[in-house]
């Protein structure tokens, strides 16, 4: 369906729906450079508006509990300063070593969650399970190591030895539970949105019975499993922050090179990208749609999986009730990122900013919890939607470039086909290569 027809379809043809849809096509369209210069457009406007936020949240409060900001006769006191609010958010961010630790372990747990929700999207599914997976991943991790390090030498290379141990026990734990919502999608039509929300719920339930009932540390009152050894851990590297590696972001940023590369330059990637963008004219080109389904979301599934892993051998120490809710920040992550696997890197890092900022406003300015909160929302609502209303122009074939021809190959490279559609894809113009 073109983008004019489409408009018609889905808004009518009225004017307003009109502009509507040549917006959606010119974000469908806008070049790499276009969609960075809007997205630092977008976060100037959110500061611009939670500035406003601020100075009316302070007026409301009046009178201050401390110092106001300042006063107008006959309107009232301002208690809070938006540039102080600001200014503390990217000092708490980057201000010191310490505070930069903080948040690049944010950014590297969130680097793992927003690549599996990626790769789920760029398969066309939406997987909202990624906690599970994760929270099932980090307990395989806690058990398999306890249960492998009496069988390992202690020492540097037994620690690598079980760190790699536990990363593939996280990475095959995780994998098959994405993969039971993948199966019942593609052989039972069921909605994997649906059945992923109710996985998560799944997934804590088990973790946190088998932990209670069989597998808790009784050293302890809390529900937990026994602690990995020390030298399986992720050494602390730089920075002077104890639950960081500098190692395991190293990791992250090559894991998500290689998932870029495997979505743009192998034939496993085209046929998982040509099943989300056009199932129809995959299956023409011979993609078990069914199977890539499984194998897609078992994939997302794993590299959660491996996030959860990666929390217990560089945070924890073992897996614990209550683990932060990463999975649903990798969504947000992953929009942010526009399922870009490369663009999941500065997604995280502004994320986990954001998180290591708001933790120095709350201690160091009497602002609410509540307000840094909203402050946060704006960051993120205004960064997503740009990208946010792009995949609803992808998802409706706004645009002037069709995604993929009928026959696996894009209208301005004739030539492709399945078989030669990992090179040639890498030629696309730079509009189209996030599609």
């Amino acid at each position: 369906m073109s983008g004019d027809d489409a408009e018609d379809s889905v808004d009518g043809g009225g004017d307003s729906g009109g502009r509507f849809g040549r917006t959606l096509g010119r974000l469908v369209d806008a070049s790499a450079v276009e969609r960075i210069l809007i997205s630092l457009a977008a976060l100037v406007l959110s500061v611009v508006v939670g500035t406003l936020v601020i100075l009316v949240s302070g007026l409301v409060l009046s009178p201050c509990p401390s110092t106001p900001f300042a006063s107008i006769p006959g309107v009232g006191a301002f208690c809070y300063d938006p540039i102080e609010v600001y200014r503390v958010l990217v000092v708490g961010a980057f201000g010191s070593t310490y505070n930069l630790g903080i948040t690049l372990k944010e950014t590297t747990l969130l680097v793992f969650t927003g690549l599996s929700v990626a790769v789920a999207f760029r398969a066309g599914l939406f997987n909202i399970g990624t906690q599970g997976q994760l929270v099932l991943g980090a307990l395989g991790t806690g058990l398999g190591v306890v249960w492998a390090a009496p069988f390992v030498p202690a020492g540097l290379v037994g620690g690598v030895v079980l760190a790699a141990f536990g990363l593939l026990a996280g990475a095959l734990v995780g994998g098959v539970w994405g993969a039971i919502p993948g199966a019942l999608k593609a052989y039972a039509d069921a909605n994997e949105v649906i059945t992923t929300i109710m996985l998560n719920f799944v997934a804590t339930g088990l973790a946190l019975t088998l932990v209670s009932e069989v597998f808790k540390d009784p050293e302890t009152q809390n529900i937990q499993t026994r602690a990995v050894p020390e030298h399986a851990e992720f050494p602390p590297s730089l920075l002077g922050v104890q639950d960081f590696s500098i190692f395991v972001l190293i990791g992250g940023i090559a894991l998500a090179v290689g998932v870029y590369w495997m979505l743009r330059g192998t034939t496993f990637g085209y046929d998982l990208r040509t099943s989300g963008e056009q199932p129809d004219a995959a299956e023409y080109g011979g993609v078990d749609a069914k199977r890539m389904t499984v194998t897609s979301m078992a994939l997302s599934g794993a590299i959660a999986g491996i996030g959860g892993a990666v929390y217990v051998l560089m945070v924890a120490g073992y897996w614990q009730e209550g683990i932060p809710s990463l999975g649903f920040d990798g969504i947000t992550v992953s929009i942010l990122a526009g399922n870009n696997p490369i663009g999941v890197l500065p997604a995280s890092l502004l994320f986990g900013a954001l998180k290591g900022g708001s933790l120095a406003i709350e201690f160091e300015l009497a602002v609410p919890q509540e307000l840094v909160g909203i402050l946060r929302g704006l960051v993120i609502l205004f960064v997503a939607m740009p990208e946010f209303f792009r995949m609803i122009g992808i998802r409706y074939d706004y645009g002037d470039d069709a995604t993929v021809a009928a026959d696996g190959a894009g209208p301005e490279d004739p030539g492709t086909d399945r078989d030669s559609g990992p090179t040639d894809a890498s030629d696309d113009d730079e509009g189209g290569e996030d599609r």
